[in-house]
């Protein structure tokens, strides 16, 4: 192991090298790196035309993380699970500028311990019958991307994608401190990511390693079980400015996220007004009951039914996980994102999406974006916005349940409560619920196929997937079915004949009296 300066990694990057990175939003993040790299292409030129493989995107939507090196001629190819936090990487593939795969995240974190291993490609039934199937769009996201590194092949008489090995030659990773020999330990990292299966393939395909510390110790000063990436892997150690080594791109270090027997003064109350968030997300948690243990809340509105949970003093029956690794405590939002407050276990990313494709998840909430007349959902490509599927195929996919929940239009919808009666003041510009969408991210032929039980749930109407397609369950107190659902609809769903009416619990401000 040799310690350099961030300065020194460009001059160490090829021209057409292949980088393998471990991040998530803004955890794990090499950004002094990132920097370096950045100025030295726009200073000399150099490096340049390198393709990039990731699991989980990592950005802040602007300028940091992958945003730094989403310039014209450094980058040539990307292979990446999810995309919205880089939207300038997102422009270069609109453009064609670039060769450009969106594939699951849980299937690239995966992939890399096969890389690792010398083998072939990854096996997995998770994409299909959605644009990862190669039957659709294999992945790739424009014109100038052709080559098919997604097969569907058959074993045992069933359907299942293989995923072709990619062979970086180069990893840029991160840690917390590093001996005089190179061992690495993520002591103040929220999460572990997959950053011992990137080192792993990189190094047994003869590459570089450079990780990015906070700082050095002695030799032999780390416990062996506290070392995550062992120095036998690990070629360049450059120790980093604390500004460019925030634990998120939110806050520079919080206690919290890497232990679990810290006491927090919480809010006497924990109420939050009624809204259509708190609407929405009231009737999602009364799809649980106790057993339904373990969750997955996506970003966003998800989030919030565990305020919802807790609110009702119910939030101990439940044990919320999030893709990246952490299990149990409070997931957090926002650029912190990804870490939980007083995780009890934190698991590397593949591991977590392990468990996940297996079945382990109970219930998964996730965000509708769009959806059709099938129970399609497309969350990851909205025409020039490539948001890209993260996650989100694997947990849809596998999870026991799933709930999609969102307001029932977009773009300006405003919404009142009076005397526990929803009144749509003003209608959203955008409708979601549309007769076809741009990509597939979860295919509701294939869960209806195999009876998944599937929600969706909106401020004013609850439709479950059924064989024959979406059907309307439930609509809200005050609700004209046809001026405010099917009017605000490209198609017309199934309508049950038991249709009835949301819970009028939901539309009160008091406490709904949850108990589970």
């Amino acid at each position: 192991m040799k310690r350099i300066s961030a300065e020194q990694v460009p001059c160490l990057i090829e021209n057409d090298d292949f980088i393998a990175f471990s991040g998530f939003v803004g955890i794990g993040v090499p950004e002094e790196i990132l920097i370096e790299i950045e100025k030295a292409f726009f200073c000399e030129n150099k490096p340049k035309n390198l393709s990039i493989v990731f699991a989980a995107g990592f950005g802040d939507g602007k300028t940091r993380g992958l945003n730094r090196l989403a310039h014209k001629g450094l980058i040539k190819k990307v292979i990446g699970g999810h995309w919205g936090l880089a939207p300038e990487l997102g422009k270069l593939a609109n453009d064609n500028s670039i060769e450009a795969y969106n594939f699951p995240q849980g299937v690239i974190s995966q992939m890399f311990r096969d890389m690792a291993a010398g083998k072939p490609g990854t096996i997995s039934h998770v994409g299909l019958n959605t644009f990862v199937d190669p039957e659709l769009s294999g992945g790739k996201l424009n014109l100038v991307t052709t080559e098919e590194l997604v097969q569907k092949i058959k074993l045992e008489n069933k359907e299942t994608l293989f995923f072709k090995v990619q062979k970086p030659n180069v990893a840029i990773l991160r840690g917390t401190s590093s001996d005089e020999d190179g061992n690495i330990s993520l002591e103040k990292e929220a999460l572990t990511l997959e950053v011992l299966s990137v080192a792993m393939a990189v190094k047994n395909n003869g590459g570089k390693v450079f990780v990015q510390v906070e700082r050095m110790v002695k030799s032999s000063s780390i416990s062996p079980k506290n070392v995550k990436i062992p120095g036998v892997l690990v070629d360049y150690v450059i120790v980093s400015n604390p500004q460019n080594h925030m634990q998120t791109f939110a806050e520079q270090f919080n206690e919290s996220y890497v232990s679990n027997n810290l006491i927090f003064i919480e809010d006497k109350e924990g109420h939050f007004g009624l809204d259509e968030r708190k609407i929405i997300t009231r009737r999602c948690a009364m799809a649980l009951d106790r057993s339904k243990r373990v969750l997955n809340y996506g970003i966003g509105m998800p989030e919030m039914i565990a305020l919802v949970l807790k609110e009702e003093g119910q939030e101990k029956y439940f044990v919320p996980t999030v893709e990246p690794g952490a299990i149990g405590g409070t997931p957090m939002g926002g650029m912190s994102f990804g870490a939980s407050v007083n995780p009890a276990c934190i698991v590397d990313q593949a591991y977590q999406f392990d468990f996940y494709d297996g079945g382990g998840l109970d219930v998964a909430f996730l965000g509708l974006a769009q959806c059709d007349l099938d129970g399609n959902i497309n969350v990851s490509k909205f025409g020039p916005k490539i948001a890209g599927c993260g996650g989100f195929i694997n947990i849809t996919q596998n999870a026991k349940e799933v709930v999609f929940c969102g307001t029932f239009t977009a773009g300006g919808l405003k919404v009142s409560v009076e005397n526990g009666r929803l009144k749509i003041v003003q209608e959203g510009k955008i409708k979601k619920f549309v007769s076809t969408l741009e990509q597939i991210t979860f295919s509701g032929r294939l869960a209806a196929k195999i009876d998944k039980k599937v929600l969706y749930v909106t401020e004013r109407a609850v439709f479950e997937l059924r064989r024959e397609g979406l059907t309307l369950i439930e609509i809200a107190p005050g609700i004209n079915l046809q001026k405010d659902i099917l009017e605000q609809m490209e198609f017309t769903p199934y309508i049950a004949p038991e249709l009835k009416i949301m819970d009028t619990r939901i539309y009160h401000d008091e406490k709904m009296g949850l108990v589970f």
